[in-house]
């Protein structure tokens, strides 16, 4: 039986940054391809430069590295996506349908296609929103999700390609910087306080949000992706949740460790996008189908968060 063999599209974006070293860890460090616009800053294995958006170019490293698996992760957030609509759309739709397609005609035995609380909209119920509801997103990000949810049922229906897929929550890591989302505030936040500096936060005080811990959103992909293809049974994308609070409620967890920090409350653009989403997830068809449930809540997350942060932050000592 042929050794699989993973890829992964945006391995240098947040979750691709955590992710990877996981699946190095599982499959080994050679049977696991990471890609991204540009390399990495430390290369842990093969890297090849690609844009997912040119066909020619990923079915190339398909071919050559034989690839069983992808975890696609390239794609525009909602609020970077906010200032140049009709490009975020072509990028998430074009690298999505590439995957797709070249999955399908070379036969990858599994793809991990991500969704997010993006998709949902106004007509989604806020609190404790339910697997099956309206998708009426307010943001090309979203539209794109629901496309790539449609389009990736649409792919099991027709071809029989094992697509798999979670809609995240805002994902909160000390990894990597925030890259455009409404929900990066949660993480922008912890690299304020650990530096003593008041954070100027882009919502209002009061704005609930579902948000995971990006352990629990690393282990709820691969035990996805690990399970039984009889146990799926969402082809579109699972709701999936961690925990759910607001800025206020994260600035008194972390003042339980710096009592003088403070936050500051300017809503922009966002509070609109964020006002779109819902407050809570029911991810309770994960949890029957395939076992899942998280790990971290508000004060665990804030304590793993100003642990990993505070040494890198920490100044220059001089030896003598």
């Amino acid at each position: 039986m042929q050794r699989e063999t993973v890829l992964v599209i945006g391995a240098n974006g947040q979750i691709g940054t955590a992710l990877l070293p996981q699946l190095q860890a599982q499959f080994g460090v050679g049977h696991v391809v990471a890609t991204d616009l540009r390399p990495p800053v430390v290369e842990s294995g093969p890297f090849e430069v690609l844009d997912a958006t040119k066909p020619d170019a990923l079915t190339d490293i398909v071919r050559r590295y034989r690839v069983t698996q992808i975890y696609h992760l390239a794609a525009v957030l909602s609020a970077k996506g906010e200032g140049d609509p009709l490009w975020a759309w072509n990028l998430n739709m074009q690298t999505l349908l590439n995957v797709l397609e070249v999955s399908r005609q070379y036969q990858v035995r599994k793809v991990f296609v991500p969704s997010s609380i993006a998709a949902f909209g106004e007509h989604a119920p806020k609190d404790e929103t339910p697997q099956s509801s309206p998708l009426d997103p307010a943001t090309v990000y979203g539209i794109s999700k629901v496309a790539a949810e449609n389009w990736s049922l649409y792919y099991h229906k027709r071809y029989g390609l094992d697509v798999r897929s979670l809609r995240y929550p805002g994902v909160i890591s000390y990894q990597s910087m925030p890259g455009g989302g409404t929900t990066d505030y949660a993480v922008s936040i912890f690299h304020a306080a650990v530096q003593g500096q008041p954070f100027e936060c882009f919502l209002a005080e009061d704005t609930r949000l579902p948000m995971i811990y990006m352990d629990d959103a690393l282990r709820a992909t691969l035990e996805l992706m690990e399970a039984p293809a009889d146990r799926i049974s969402v082809r579109t994308s699972y709701n999936l949740a961690g925990m759910s609070f607001t800025p206020a409620e994260l600035t008194a967890a972390i003042q339980a460790y710096f009592p003088e920090f403070s936050t500051v409350y300017k809503p922009d653009f966002r509070q609109a996008i964020a006002e779109s989403w819902p407050r809570s997830i029911d991810d309770s068809v994960a949890r029957q189908d395939w076992g899942w449930k998280p790990a971290f809540d508000l004060p665990r997350m804030t304590h793993e968060m100003i642990t990993n942060l505070t040494p890198a932050y920490q100044p220059l000592v001089a030896t003598v």
